[in-house]
């Protein structure tokens, strides 16, 4: 891998949505959708993490260019195309596997993971509770969740959902668009 690649996961509710923005980010290099941190052994199915029973949240895998984007901007731009004050929720989906979560891969990534939440605590009135724990193993989803915006844009859960947080990235961070 090139050493300026870096990888970052996150999980902010449905991975469909998480991944839709990172794929609109200049230096991004790939985003693959998954799941991470549960407690049962083997790789999970979308129906067993569906289930809320395997402790695993949906994240993305986010390969980055570190010399044109820094991981705290893709922190701040995680924070704030999601709503990081709702516990195992984003807007309808609940479940432990929709928790706001950042898993850091290193020292750094946990110093920066926990100064970005101090600072973008300021920008909410509840309590953030995004959980940053190490890396765990990280599991991909199948094909049919990679790149679903692009593939389903039509989809009223498309029009709905990812669009509103495709608006505000743009409203937000149009300076690290593609």
């Amino acid at each position: 891998m090139n050493k300026n690649l870096q990888i970052a996961t996150v999980g902010g509710g449905c991975f469909w949505c998480t991944e839709a923005v990172f794929q609109e980010v200049k230096g991004i290099e790939k985003v693959i959708s998954g799941y991470a941190g549960g407690n049962v052994p083997g790789e999970p199915t979308y129906r067993e993490i569906c289930s809320g029973l395997t402790g695993h949240a949906e994240v993305i895998e986010v390969t980055y260019d570190e010399r044109i984007i820094s991981y705290e901007d893709i922190l701040v731009i995680f924070m704030t195309t999601h709503d990081p004050t709702t516990l195992n929720q984003q807007g309808a989906d609940r479940g432990t596997q929709y928790r706001s979560v950042i898993y850091h891969h290193n020292e750094i990534q946990e110093r920066i993971s926990k100064e970005v939440v101090q600072q973008i605590q300021g920008y909410y009135e509840g309590k953030i509770v995004t959980e940053i724990s190490a890396a765990p193993v990280f599991y991909k989803a199948t094909q049919e969740h990679q790149d679903f915006y692009k593939n389903n844009n039509g989809q009223g859960y498309c029009t709905y959902v990812i669009e509103p947080k495709l608006a505000k990235l743009r409203q937000l961070h149009a300076d690290k668009l593609k």
